[in-house]
Formats: structure tokens, sequence, C-alpha cells
């Protein structure tokens, strides 16, 4: 793997990383999302629009992908706005691609190698010591988290096959556009006007930029390297959310957390690589 391919998949690590603690952070993180997302697709829209290339088959691979990328903000807010950062983030991650292991295997007929299952387990036994024990954090929480890994699992499996008849820019463009509207207005109605005025800040702002950020980083790392290698570096993400959420966000670095956080990026990089 290149140097320049390695540095361009951490970076994409960092800012997924950095664009959740934004979030998490937030007084408000549902708003903070809205207006976030919102932001994010203007801001995406010329750079769309320089790649523009999209099929008329890609439409209902959009469609689904758009509705699960509604459930999937929802979720996401819904957990940071009681959970923390150093919870939520690694269950989120972790459970999506032991999700999207059966179903690519039933959808797309994929085999399941040895390495594939190491994976599965280390993610497995990563998510109960970040979870810890009977009682160490609301059930909510975790329930939130796993209904965003639900989500990311779901709309990988559509993506993968969308992707065959669009540019993976504008197909995201148009894959974000609906939810962005839906939530902006859903949070307009349930949070009031005024909490999203209060969520304009700089660090909304940020989180817009880093949301296409890291996936631009991540198509980058792409051009340089081949796919499983850079995969498994983006998955450092998981660490260092968990780093960034005691650094900045104050939150308790046990060490369970923290060597649950790294179990997880290891049976994914594990899955990536098998």
């Amino acid at each position: 793997m290149p140097a320049s391919a390695l540095a361009l998949a951490l970076a994409a690590a960092f800012v997924h990383a950095l664009w959740n603690m934004l979030l998490a952070g937030a007084r408000d993180s549902q708003a903070a999302t809205a207006v976030a997302l919102a932001i994010g697709v203007v801001l995406f829209a010329p750079v769309a629009a320089l790649t523009w290339h999209v099929d008329a088959a890609a439409v209902p691979y959009i469609l689904a992908s758009s509705a699960l990328e509604v459930l999937y903000f929802v979720f996401l807010a819904g957990a940071y706005q009681s959970g923390e950062l150093g919870l939520v983030y690694p269950i989120a991650r972790g459970s999506a691609p032991v999700i999207v292991l059966p179903l690519s295997a039933i959808a797309l007929g994929t085999g399941v190698a040895v390495l594939q299952v190491l994976g599965v387990l280390a993610i497995a036994a990563g998510v109960l010591l970040v979870r810890g024990g009977r009682g160490a954090v609301p059930g909510r929480d975790v329930l939130m988290a796993l209904g965003v890994g639900i989500c990311l699992a779901g709309y990988t499996v559509v993506d993968k096959a969308g992707l065959r008849h669009a540019g993976p820019l504008p197909y995201l463009e148009l894959v974000l556009i609906a939810p962005a509207i839906f939530y902006f207005v859903l949070m307009s109605r349930l949070r009031g006007r005024e909490a999203l005025r209060r969520e304009l800040r700089p660090q909304t702002v940020l989180a817009a930029i880093g949301m296409p950020g890291a996936f631009a980083l991540a198509l980058a790392a792409l051009r340089l390297a081949a796919p499983a290698p850079v995969a498994a570096v983006r998955e450092t993400s998981v660490v260092i959310a968990a780093l960034l959420g005691a650094l900045v966000l104050n939150e308790p670095l046990r060490r369970g957390r923290l060597g649950g956080s790294v179990l997880i990026a290891a049976g994914i990089a594990a899955l990536a690589l098998a």
C-alpha cells in the first residue's frame, strides 16, 4: 500500500470520527445533524455536478438508499443526543459489517471465508467489551447504535448494486438530498427553528464539510491502492472516535471500552482483507 494511499485512508478515518464527534458534542445533536446534513448537501452539489453520471437504472437504488439514510440519521442523532461517542460509534460501525456479511451471502451469493468468521467473532467480543456489564450504559443507547448499524448495513448492500449505474459522487448527492430535506423539516417541527438556528455554528459547518469530505478522501485513497487495505485502514476510525470522545468530550476511557474498540477495528479490518 503506497504511503500516499495510507495517509489518505487515515485522513478519511480521522475526518469520519471527527464529524461524528462534533455531532455527539453538540448542545442539541438532533438539530445539529439536521443543519449539518443540509449544509453538506448544498456544499457537495457543485462537486457532484462536475462529475455527473447517473443512469435511469440507478433510481430504484437511490430511493431505497435514501429511505435507509433517513433512518440512519434518525438513529444516529438520537443515539448521540443521550449516548457517548465512545459507546455509540464503535457499536454502530462494528455491527454493520456483521450484518452485511449474511446479507451479501444471501442477496449477492458471496461465500464466507474463515478470516471473515474470525472477524465477526472479534467484533462481537469487542461490542461486549464496549457495552460493559449489565447496567453499565442505558439499553436505549445500545439499541439506537445497533439501529445505526442495521441501516448502515442495509444501504451498503443497496449502494453496492446502485453504484453499477452511477458515478459515486453524484450518486451520494442524490441519495442524501431527500434525507437532508426530510430531516431538516422534521427537526424544525419537533425542535423548532430557533433550535436549528442555535446549531448554525462553526462546529456544525465543519461537521457538514466532514460528511462528504471523509467519503472524498476514501475515494482518493482507492485511486492509489486496492479496496481491501484501504477499507481496513479506514476502520481505525473506531479507535480514533474512542480517543476523541475521551480527549475532547471528556468521556471516560475505560480499558474495556478502548480494548473493545481495538477489537472491533481489528475485526472489521479482517472482514475487509478476507
